[in-house]
Protein backbone atom coordinates (compact mmCIF):
# COMPACT_ATOMS: atom_id res chain seq x y z
CA UNK A 1 0.00 0.00 0.00
CA UNK A 2 1.23 3.49 -0.81
CA UNK A 3 1.52 5.84 2.15
CA UNK A 4 2.01 9.06 0.18
CA UNK A 5 -1.22 10.85 -0.63
CA UNK A 6 -3.51 8.46 1.26
CA UNK A 7 -5.63 8.98 4.39
CA UNK A 8 -4.93 7.09 7.61
CA UNK A 9 -6.69 6.97 10.98
CA UNK A 10 -4.78 6.38 14.21
CA UNK A 11 -6.97 5.29 17.13
CA UNK A 12 -5.28 6.33 20.34
CA UNK A 13 -3.72 9.05 18.24
CA UNK A 14 -2.78 11.24 21.21
CA UNK A 15 -0.74 8.48 22.84
CA UNK A 16 2.98 7.72 23.03
CA UNK A 17 2.91 5.31 20.10
CA UNK A 18 0.07 7.02 18.21
CA UNK A 19 1.85 10.37 18.12
CA UNK A 20 5.04 8.79 16.76
CA UNK A 21 3.09 6.86 14.13
CA UNK A 22 1.62 10.20 13.04
CA UNK A 23 5.14 11.64 12.77
CA UNK A 24 6.25 8.76 10.55
CA UNK A 25 3.14 8.95 8.35
CA UNK A 26 3.61 12.66 7.75
CA UNK A 27 7.29 12.15 6.97
CA UNK A 28 6.25 9.53 4.40
CA UNK A 29 3.92 11.98 2.67
CA UNK A 30 0.49 10.86 3.93
CA UNK A 31 -2.29 13.03 2.51
CA UNK A 32 -4.27 13.16 5.78
CA UNK A 33 -3.75 11.74 9.26
CA UNK A 34 -6.80 11.54 11.53
CA UNK A 35 -5.90 11.21 15.20
CA UNK A 36 -8.84 9.74 17.12
CA UNK A 37 -8.63 9.83 20.90
CA UNK A 38 -11.03 10.20 23.84
CA UNK A 39 -8.27 11.83 25.94
CA UNK A 40 -8.89 9.57 28.93
CA UNK A 41 -5.25 8.45 28.81
CA UNK A 42 -3.75 10.44 25.95
CA UNK A 43 -3.59 14.22 25.97
CA UNK A 44 -3.73 16.90 23.26
CA UNK A 45 -0.30 18.07 24.48
CA UNK A 46 1.20 14.81 23.19
CA UNK A 47 0.47 15.89 19.62
CA UNK A 48 0.78 19.66 20.14
CA UNK A 49 3.88 19.65 17.92
CA UNK A 50 1.62 18.73 14.99
CA UNK A 51 -0.57 21.81 15.32
CA UNK A 52 -0.49 23.87 12.17
CA UNK A 53 0.00 20.91 9.84
CA UNK A 54 -3.04 21.04 7.54
CA UNK A 55 -2.80 17.28 6.97
CA UNK A 56 -3.52 16.47 10.63
CA UNK A 57 -7.02 16.28 12.08
CA UNK A 58 -7.41 15.68 15.82
CA UNK A 59 -10.82 14.16 16.59
CA UNK A 60 -12.33 13.43 20.00
CA UNK A 61 -13.84 9.97 19.74
CA UNK A 62 -14.10 6.64 21.50
CA UNK A 63 -13.69 3.17 20.00
CA UNK A 64 -16.56 2.02 22.24
CA UNK A 65 -18.85 4.36 20.28
CA UNK A 66 -18.96 2.81 16.84
CA UNK A 67 -20.60 5.89 15.30
CA UNK A 68 -17.43 7.83 16.17
CA UNK A 69 -15.50 5.27 14.14
CA UNK A 70 -17.91 5.37 11.20
CA UNK A 71 -17.36 9.13 10.98
CA UNK A 72 -13.59 9.00 11.44
CA UNK A 73 -13.00 6.14 8.97
CA UNK A 74 -14.78 7.78 6.01
CA UNK A 75 -12.33 7.92 3.10
CA UNK A 76 -9.54 6.21 5.06
CA UNK A 77 -7.23 3.78 3.30
CA UNK A 78 -5.75 2.31 6.47
CA UNK A 79 -6.27 2.27 10.22
CA UNK A 80 -3.67 1.93 12.98
CA UNK A 81 -5.54 0.35 15.90
CA UNK A 82 -3.51 1.58 18.86
CA UNK A 83 -6.20 2.65 21.37
CA UNK A 84 -6.38 0.27 24.31
CA UNK A 85 -5.77 -0.30 27.99
CA UNK A 86 -2.31 -1.37 29.12
CA UNK A 87 -1.79 -3.86 31.95
CA UNK A 88 -1.71 -1.34 34.79
CA UNK A 89 -4.92 0.60 34.00
CA UNK A 90 -6.68 -2.61 32.98
CA UNK A 91 -5.89 -4.21 36.34
CA UNK A 92 -7.30 -1.12 38.05
CA UNK A 93 -10.50 -1.04 35.97
CA UNK A 94 -11.01 -4.48 34.40
CA UNK A 95 -14.59 -3.96 33.25
CA UNK A 96 -13.76 -0.87 31.21
CA UNK A 97 -10.35 -2.19 30.15
CA UNK A 98 -11.77 -5.41 28.74
CA UNK A 99 -14.59 -3.53 27.02
CA UNK A 100 -12.07 -1.24 25.30
CA UNK A 101 -9.61 -3.98 24.36
CA UNK A 102 -12.21 -6.48 23.12
CA UNK A 103 -15.48 -4.77 22.21
CA UNK A 104 -13.57 -1.71 21.04
CA UNK A 105 -11.45 -3.80 18.70
CA UNK A 106 -14.56 -5.47 17.27
CA UNK A 107 -15.93 -1.97 16.63
CA UNK A 108 -12.72 -0.97 14.83
CA UNK A 109 -13.02 -3.88 12.41
CA UNK A 110 -16.76 -3.45 11.90
CA UNK A 111 -16.32 0.24 11.14
CA UNK A 112 -13.37 -0.56 8.86
CA UNK A 113 -15.52 -3.08 6.97
CA UNK A 114 -18.36 -0.57 6.67
CA UNK A 115 -16.06 2.24 5.49
CA UNK A 116 -14.12 0.13 3.00
CA UNK A 117 -10.80 0.46 4.80
CA UNK A 118 -8.19 -1.68 3.07
CA UNK A 119 -5.88 -2.50 5.98
CA UNK A 120 -5.69 -2.45 9.79
CA UNK A 121 -2.44 -2.62 11.78
CA UNK A 122 -3.20 -3.76 15.34
CA UNK A 123 -1.04 -3.01 18.38
CA UNK A 124 -0.51 -6.27 20.26
CA UNK A 125 2.08 -7.26 22.85
CA UNK A 126 4.69 -9.87 23.73
CA UNK A 127 2.49 -10.36 26.81
CA UNK A 128 0.73 -12.88 24.55
CA UNK A 129 3.62 -15.27 25.29
CA UNK A 130 3.22 -15.04 29.05
CA UNK A 131 6.13 -15.98 31.30
CA UNK A 132 8.83 -17.92 29.45
CA UNK A 133 9.72 -21.19 31.18
CA UNK A 134 13.10 -21.59 29.52
CA UNK A 135 15.75 -19.57 27.70
CA UNK A 136 14.48 -20.79 24.32
CA UNK A 137 14.28 -18.26 21.48
CA UNK A 138 10.71 -16.92 21.33
CA UNK A 139 9.31 -16.52 17.85
CA UNK A 140 5.71 -16.02 16.71
CA UNK A 141 4.97 -19.78 16.93
CA UNK A 142 5.88 -19.94 20.63
CA UNK A 143 2.96 -21.17 22.81
CA UNK A 144 1.46 -18.89 25.44
CA UNK A 145 2.26 -19.63 29.08
CA UNK A 146 -0.11 -17.49 31.14
CA UNK A 147 -0.47 -19.75 34.20
CA UNK A 148 2.09 -17.88 36.33
CA UNK A 149 0.93 -14.40 35.31
CA UNK A 150 -0.76 -12.05 37.75
CA UNK A 151 -4.53 -11.74 37.09
CA UNK A 152 -4.29 -8.25 35.55
CA UNK A 153 -1.45 -9.30 33.25
CA UNK A 154 -3.33 -12.45 32.25
CA UNK A 155 -6.44 -10.45 31.34
CA UNK A 156 -4.35 -8.05 29.28
CA UNK A 157 -2.64 -10.93 27.45
CA UNK A 158 -5.97 -12.59 26.66
CA UNK A 159 -7.42 -9.33 25.35
CA UNK A 160 -4.49 -8.97 22.94
CA UNK A 161 -4.84 -12.58 21.77
CA UNK A 162 -8.50 -11.85 21.03
CA UNK A 163 -7.45 -8.78 19.04
CA UNK A 164 -5.04 -10.90 16.99
CA UNK A 165 -7.77 -13.46 16.33
CA UNK A 166 -10.04 -10.65 15.10
CA UNK A 167 -7.31 -9.59 12.66
CA UNK A 168 -7.25 -13.07 11.14
CA UNK A 169 -11.05 -13.45 11.22
CA UNK A 170 -11.76 -10.21 9.37
CA UNK A 171 -8.97 -10.90 6.90
CA UNK A 172 -10.48 -14.31 6.11
CA UNK A 173 -14.18 -13.38 6.16
CA UNK A 174 -14.21 -9.82 4.88
CA UNK A 175 -10.98 -9.33 2.98
CA UNK A 176 -9.65 -6.61 5.27
CA UNK A 177 -5.87 -6.89 5.28
CA UNK A 178 -4.67 -7.01 8.87
CA UNK A 179 -1.35 -7.30 10.69
CA UNK A 180 -0.77 -7.65 14.43
CA UNK A 181 2.44 -6.28 15.93
CA UNK A 182 3.63 -7.71 19.23
CA UNK A 183 5.61 -4.97 20.99
CA UNK A 184 8.10 -5.58 23.75
CA UNK A 185 8.66 -2.82 26.36
CA UNK A 186 8.05 0.46 24.53
CA UNK A 187 9.70 3.62 25.83
CA UNK A 188 10.84 6.99 24.53
CA UNK A 189 10.01 10.64 24.11
CA UNK A 190 6.46 11.53 25.30
CA UNK A 191 6.73 8.70 27.83
CA UNK A 192 3.80 8.15 30.21
CA UNK A 193 3.57 6.40 33.58
CA UNK A 194 1.29 3.52 32.56
CA UNK A 195 3.69 1.02 30.99
CA UNK A 196 4.47 -1.56 33.66
CA UNK A 197 8.04 -2.41 32.63
CA UNK A 198 8.91 1.02 31.20
CA UNK A 199 8.25 2.43 34.69
CA UNK A 200 11.72 1.24 35.71
CA UNK A 201 13.16 3.86 33.40
CA UNK A 202 11.09 6.93 34.11
CA UNK A 203 10.45 6.38 37.83
CA UNK A 204 14.11 5.78 38.58
CA UNK A 205 15.09 8.83 36.57
CA UNK A 206 12.67 10.84 38.70
CA UNK A 207 14.17 9.38 41.87
CA UNK A 208 17.73 10.16 40.80
CA UNK A 209 17.01 13.81 39.98
CA UNK A 210 15.30 14.16 43.39
CA UNK A 211 18.46 12.82 45.03
CA UNK A 212 16.81 9.53 45.98
CA UNK A 213 18.29 6.08 45.44
CA UNK A 214 16.95 4.24 42.38
CA UNK A 215 14.89 1.19 43.36
CA UNK A 216 15.18 -2.20 41.70
CA UNK A 217 13.30 -5.47 42.27
CA UNK A 218 15.15 -8.51 43.57
CA UNK A 219 18.84 -8.39 42.72
CA UNK A 220 18.34 -6.33 39.54
CA UNK A 221 18.77 -9.30 37.22
CA UNK A 222 15.21 -9.15 35.85
CA UNK A 223 15.43 -8.60 32.09
CA UNK A 224 13.23 -6.93 29.50
CA UNK A 225 13.46 -6.24 25.80
CA UNK A 226 13.32 -2.45 25.47
CA UNK A 227 12.20 -1.08 22.11
CA UNK A 228 12.28 2.63 21.32
CA UNK A 229 8.99 4.17 20.24
CA UNK A 230 10.46 5.52 16.99
CA UNK A 231 11.32 1.96 15.97
CA UNK A 232 7.80 0.82 16.91
CA UNK A 233 6.25 3.62 14.84
CA UNK A 234 8.44 2.73 11.85
CA UNK A 235 7.34 -0.91 12.15
CA UNK A 236 3.70 0.23 12.04
CA UNK A 237 4.15 2.28 8.89
CA UNK A 238 6.23 -0.42 7.19
CA UNK A 239 3.60 -3.05 8.05
CA UNK A 240 0.89 -0.83 6.58
CA UNK A 241 2.89 -0.26 3.39
CA UNK A 242 3.75 -3.95 2.98
CA UNK A 243 1.78 -6.73 1.32
CA UNK A 244 1.69 -8.71 4.57
CA UNK A 245 -1.76 -9.69 5.85
CA UNK A 246 -3.12 -12.13 8.41
CA UNK A 247 0.30 -12.15 10.10
CA UNK A 248 1.65 -11.60 13.60
CA UNK A 249 5.10 -10.04 13.99
CA UNK A 250 7.35 -9.48 16.98
CA UNK A 251 8.48 -5.84 17.18
CA UNK A 252 11.44 -6.27 19.52
CA UNK A 253 15.07 -5.33 19.85
CA UNK A 254 16.19 -8.91 20.42
CA UNK A 255 18.45 -7.66 23.23
CA UNK A 256 18.05 -8.70 26.87
CA UNK A 257 18.62 -5.75 29.21
CA UNK A 258 18.54 -6.08 32.99
CA UNK A 259 16.80 -3.49 35.12
CA UNK A 260 20.18 -2.99 36.81
CA UNK A 261 21.67 -1.98 33.44
CA UNK A 262 18.83 0.50 32.95
CA UNK A 263 19.80 2.16 36.23
CA UNK A 264 23.47 2.20 35.23
CA UNK A 265 22.57 3.99 31.98
CA UNK A 266 20.53 6.57 33.89
CA UNK A 267 23.39 7.14 36.33
CA UNK A 268 25.86 7.56 33.46
CA UNK A 269 23.61 10.16 31.85
CA UNK A 270 22.88 12.09 35.05
CA UNK A 271 26.32 11.69 36.63
CA UNK A 272 24.73 10.14 39.71
CA UNK A 273 26.65 7.92 42.12
CA UNK A 274 23.62 6.94 44.22
CA UNK A 275 23.64 3.28 45.22
CA UNK A 276 20.56 1.41 44.00
CA UNK A 277 18.12 0.13 46.60
CA UNK A 278 17.10 -3.47 46.03
CA UNK A 279 13.62 -4.19 47.34
CA UNK A 280 10.46 -5.86 46.10
CA UNK A 281 7.07 -4.17 46.14
CA UNK A 282 4.48 -6.91 46.80
CA UNK A 283 1.70 -4.63 45.50
CA UNK A 284 3.39 -3.88 42.16
CA UNK A 285 1.65 -5.02 38.99
CA UNK A 286 4.07 -7.15 37.00
CA UNK A 287 4.16 -8.72 33.58
CA UNK A 288 7.18 -10.80 32.53
CA UNK A 289 9.75 -10.77 35.33
CA UNK A 290 12.24 -13.51 34.44
CA UNK A 291 16.02 -13.38 34.09
CA UNK A 292 15.85 -14.55 30.47
CA UNK A 293 13.77 -13.17 27.60
CA UNK A 294 15.11 -14.13 24.17
CA UNK A 295 12.81 -12.69 21.54
CA UNK A 296 13.21 -13.26 17.80
CA UNK A 297 12.74 -10.52 15.20
CA UNK A 298 13.67 -12.76 12.28
CA UNK A 299 10.14 -13.03 10.85
CA UNK A 300 9.46 -9.30 10.56
CA UNK A 301 12.92 -8.75 9.12
CA UNK A 302 12.34 -11.25 6.33
CA UNK A 303 8.73 -10.23 5.67
CA UNK A 304 8.92 -6.43 5.59
CA UNK A 305 12.59 -5.58 6.13
CA UNK A 306 12.20 -3.98 9.55
CA UNK A 307 15.06 -3.82 12.03
CA UNK A 308 15.43 -1.64 15.14
CA UNK A 309 17.71 1.37 14.77
CA UNK A 310 17.83 2.83 18.31
CA UNK A 311 19.84 1.00 20.98
CA UNK A 312 18.74 1.26 24.60
CA UNK A 313 21.61 3.59 25.57
CA UNK A 314 20.73 6.06 22.80
CA UNK A 315 17.01 5.69 23.42
CA UNK A 316 17.23 6.48 27.13
CA UNK A 317 19.47 9.46 26.39
CA UNK A 318 16.82 10.75 23.96
CA UNK A 319 14.10 10.22 26.56
CA UNK A 320 16.07 12.11 29.21
CA UNK A 321 16.72 15.01 26.82
CA UNK A 322 12.99 15.19 26.12
CA UNK A 323 12.14 15.18 29.84
CA UNK A 324 14.63 17.99 30.49
CA UNK A 325 13.21 19.99 27.57
CA UNK A 326 9.76 19.75 29.18
CA UNK A 327 11.14 21.42 32.30
CA UNK A 328 10.32 18.39 34.42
Amino acid sequence: MQIAGNTFVVTGGASLIGSHVADQLLAAGAGEVVLLDNFSLGTPETVAHLEGDARVRLVRGDILRINDLYDAFKGATGVFSIAGFLTLPLSQNPSLGLAVNVEGQVNVFEAARYAGVKKVVFSSSIACYGEPESDALIDETFPANLVSYQPGSMLYSCSKLIGEALCKLYAQKHGIEAVALRYSTVYGERQHYRGVNALYIIQNYDRIVRGERPTLPGDGSEVHDYIHVADVARANVMAMASDASGEVFNVVSGVETTVKRITEILQEITGSSLEPLYEDDPTAVKATSSTSLRLSREKIGKAIGWEPQVCVEEGIARLVRWIVAQGR
